[in-house]
């Protein structure tokens, strides 16, 4: 009963080594994917922080010109406020946005584009209309730098967060799931090991009952030969062989 009861209670075994040793080969295939994953992400980080320090670093000299062109064009025509307000019905200057897919990531990107006519043409017509078509222009390249800028800002921080998520999941799988798995696996090897240990005895046991058996009826059968030898030759020795021939014949019978 004991050797059937391991024999029941192996398969079950082999089939959660089967499952513990699946899902140590997804953790490994997930913590291969996101490892990689992370690696290009942070690729990409790198060259977007490098593109905001070139973009900040160009700020600083456009808004320098914006502002050095702001305050020619007030030394030159004065205060144009009014006149800038009453030009502006709606927004030329306007941002759209895309998105664009860094290994499955979405990182949203923006960009600037002019919609419709040029709506101060004739602001500062009678003096300074060089000087304020130049400040518009400066002014342009201005707020295209803080879109662009703004652009590889959330970028930058969506980025971040993703990157520092993703090393987490590596860490988790690297450091936990997979060792949790292996261990798993190692006992479940040590239990299975031990079982068959446990059959093979059982089987010796078995065996050798077998041969016991076998060597007690070849020793039964063994004696009753000789035994019956002996009987034999007591009988033919001691001449009841012939008696037991007589009485065996049978008598003529005449019809």
């Amino acid at each position: 009963m004991s050797g059937q009861g391991a024999r029941i209670n192996i398969f079950p075994t082999r089939m959660a080594l089967t499952t513990m040793k699946s899902k140590l080969k997804g953790a490994q295939t997930g913590h291969s994917l996101l490892k990689r994953k992370s690696e290009a992400l942070t690729q990409r980080f790198r060259v977007i922080t490098q593109k905001i320090d070139e973009a900040k670093r160009n700020m600083g000299k456009v808004m320098q010109n914006a502002s050095f062109s702001l305050a020619e064009v007030q030394y030159i025509t004065g205060d144009i406020s009014y006149q800038v307000q009453e030009a502006a019905k709606s927004a030329q200057f306007r941002v759209k946005t895309k998105q664009e897919n860094v290994s499955g990531v979405m990182l949203p990107a923006f960009e600037s584009y002019t919609d419709g006519a040029n709506a101060f043409e004739l602001t500062g017509l009678g003096r300074g209309g060089q000087q304020v078509q130049r400040c518009k222009e400066t002014y342009i390249k201005a707020v295209e730098a803080l879109v662009e800028l703004a652009s590889l800002q959330t970028a930058f921080v969506i980025l971040d967060e993703v990157i520092k998520l993703t090393n987490r999941r590596v860490n988790a799988i690297e450091h936990v799931i997979i060792p949790k798995y292996e261990n798993t696996i190692s006992y479940i090897l040590s239990e299975l090991d031990e079982m068959d240990r446990e059959e093979f005895f059982r089987l010796k046991k078995v065996q050798g009952k077998k041969k016991e058996r076998q060597a007690a009826e070849e020793h039964q059968i063994q004696a009753d030969q000789d035994a019956e030898k002996a009987a034999f030759q007591h009988a033919s020795e001691t001449g009841h062989i012939d008696d037991a021939l007589t009485q065996d014949h049978d008598e003529d019978v005449i019809f």
